[in-house]
């Protein structure tokens, strides 16, 4: 979610309450561990006790293929307060991948092994630390054995997306693996993708069985997701609004007019704002059509991205 789940965003979609925890966008590690500054304006929460604005726990999320890099941005991550740990080895980007990192990874379960091992080992045995995975680079089987050696290396967790790398986004998904392995008990699975709405949703929760769910997309897409699945889970929620999707800019006007301010705390180029704006509505349209983005889309000044939402 590079570039879509920044801290504006992350405060808006916990603000009703109905996440137990959010993950950061990614942070990048390569052949250095980054500095101090990098992780507090990547993840400015950390100055929040890794809160959000309306108290959600915000985990770090770290990409890369070097297990001492990786462990020591781990420690670094928690000793600025980071209250848990993510490992991405599911992105599919080819530019991440073509540098040891993301999906790539899959190809690798002794590396898999060795970095979650690291980063385990780096960071107070109370800090969870997770593991971000798809089903395998071009084979769903592989899935199998690369939650073996996570499970091995002591991961907490592992959320799984249901498709390998080939497939990118497209479909079909296959949540009956994630059934599979949740079934093998290795460790406690949190389901991933095409989770768009609550009846996705729905056919996602009957053919794992699990307890846990991880939505990305569908939840920016949706702002009121979450309400309906925590509801349905029977979790702590403080919002009484269920899920329908808003549609008309008047549906999206309270969204985006509190983005806008949440926005402006970490950012003074409104020009910014706009295209977080547009990108928003653009990757909602994925799921439903949005006729008005051809006239949001013109929009040049954050006044007339705004205009747009006042019908």
């Amino acid at each position: 979610m590079e570039g879509v789940t920044d801290a504006p965003m992350r405060a808006l979609l916990t603000e009703k309450g109905s996440f137990l925890f959010c993950v950061t966008e990614f942070l990048r590690v390569t052949d250095q561990t980054p500095p101090v500054s990098v992780f507090h304006r990547h993840i400015p929460e950390l100055g929040n006790k890794s809160l959000t604005s309306s108290g959600t726990p915000v985990l770090v999320q770290l990409l890369g293929g070097n297990a001492q890099r990786l462990a020591e941005s781990a420690f670094r991550s928690v000793s600025l307060g980071a209250k848990g740990i993510d490992l991405n080895f599911g992105c599919p980007a080819p530019t991440v991948n073509r540098h040891d990192g993301g999906a790539t990874l899959l190809k690798f379960p002794k590396r898999l092994f060795e970095i979650v091992s690291e980063v385990r080992k780096a960071v107070p045995k109370e800090i969870p630390v997770s593991a971000k995975l798809r089903l395998g680079w071009s084979d769903p089987e592989d899935i199998f054995e690369n939650v073996e050696a996570v499970a091995r290396a002591g991961a907490s967790w592992v959320t799984i997306h249901a498709r390998t790398r080939m497939q990118g986004y497209a479909k079909p998904v296959f949540w009956n693996h994630i059934r599979r392995v949740r079934e093998l008990n290795f460790l406690p699975v949190v389901a991933n993708g095409d989770i768009w709405n609550f009846q996705d949703f729905l056919k996602c929760y009957e053919t794992t069985g699990c307890e846990h769910y991880m939505i990305g997309r569908g939840a920016v897409g949706n702002p009121h997701l979450a309400t309906s699945i925590s509801r349905f889970l029977q979790l702590k929620t403080h919002s009484p609004q269920q899920g329908k999707a808003p549609d008309s800019p008047s549906d999206w006007r309270p969204f985006i007019e509190r983005f806008v301010t949440l926005s402006q705390l970490h950012t003074d180029k409104p020009e910014y704002i706009v295209r977080r704006i547009k990108q928003w509505v653009k990757l909602a349209m994925m799921e439903r059509p949005l006729p008005w983005f051809e006239e949001l889309k013109r929009t040049q000044t954050l006044e007339e991205c705004l205009q747009t939402f006042a019908v």
